[in-house]
């Protein structure tokens, strides 16, 4: 039974920076649902375009795996297709929780998982490449090489799915979006202190960027139709196409 989310509930001394430790991952499934609108749907999602995009013989990497999510709804997805999947990430902690999610799982589909940074990966025969809220932890000067990288791996006609928290160039819709961002959190049950104590420890850590930047980027490394297929408040999803 998944954890209930209680790391920031009381009021905290020294709030270090957010880390995706053995404390996030016992709770993460709980942290996810609560804090990221839409969340469900996009992972179900994953699997669905998966399914469609997902070539014979090829492999399909889940970069920034976490505790699976995307990596089982692909694996369920593609079952008996001779496709491979790759799930990469640098938290040991959350990928023992991850292979014991696949173990439990029950699902065909071989899977490896690495860990490793994403920077250090090696992209080949890809056919579907997600990153579900996982660049907005890298290094904004690393994103573009990292980006490129992938779609110099990826067989034509691939698709890569990029989720991230977004930024707007409005300042009102800003403050609105993370105003309703909040609303959110609190209908799920986390206090302002929680809200507050997070937001201070994550703030230095995930950077997130506007759509229009995500979508350039994704033109410079070689992506040919971007398009949002999914947002809700300051949440996007992307998919871009080969």
């Amino acid at each position: 039974m998944t954890e209930k989310d209680s790391i920031y509930a009381s009021a905290l001394s020294n709030i270090a920076d957010f880390a995706f430790d053995e404390k996030v991952a016992a709770v993460f499934p709980d942290m996810i649902q609560r804090s990221v609108p839409g969340y469900s749907t996009i992972i179900a999602m994953t699997g669905v375009m998966a399914e469609r995009y997902a070539q014979a013989g090829s492999y399909c990497y889940d970069l920034g795996c976490s505790l699976g999510a995307s990596t089982l709804a692909m694996a369920k997805q593609i079952e008996g297709r001779n496709c491979n999947i790759i799930g990469v990430d640098n938290s040991p902690a959350m990928l023992e929780h991850c292979k014991s999610n696949i173990a439990d799982s029950g699902y065909s589909t071989p899977v490896q998982l690495l860990c490793k940074d994403l920077n250090e990966v090696t992209i080949k025969n890809a056919s579907v490449v997600v990153l579900n809220f996982t660049l907005q932890f890298i290094a904004i000067e690393q994103r573009a090489a990292l980006l490129s990288r992938i779609a110099e791996g990826m067989n034509e006609g691939g698709i890569l799915i990029l989720s991230e928290k977004i930024l707007f160039e409005d300042e009102h819709l800003q403050a609105l979006n993370t105003d309703l961002h909040h609303s959110f959190k609190r209908a799920n049950g986390y206090s302002d202190l929680e809200i507050s104590q997070k937001r201070a420890s994550i703030e230095k850590v995930l950077l997130p960027e506007t759509i229009n930047t995500h979508q350039q980027r994704l033109q410079q490394a070689g992506f040919k139709s971007i398009d949002v297929w999914f947002q809700c408040f300051n949440f996007a999803s992307l998919v871009a196409i080969k």
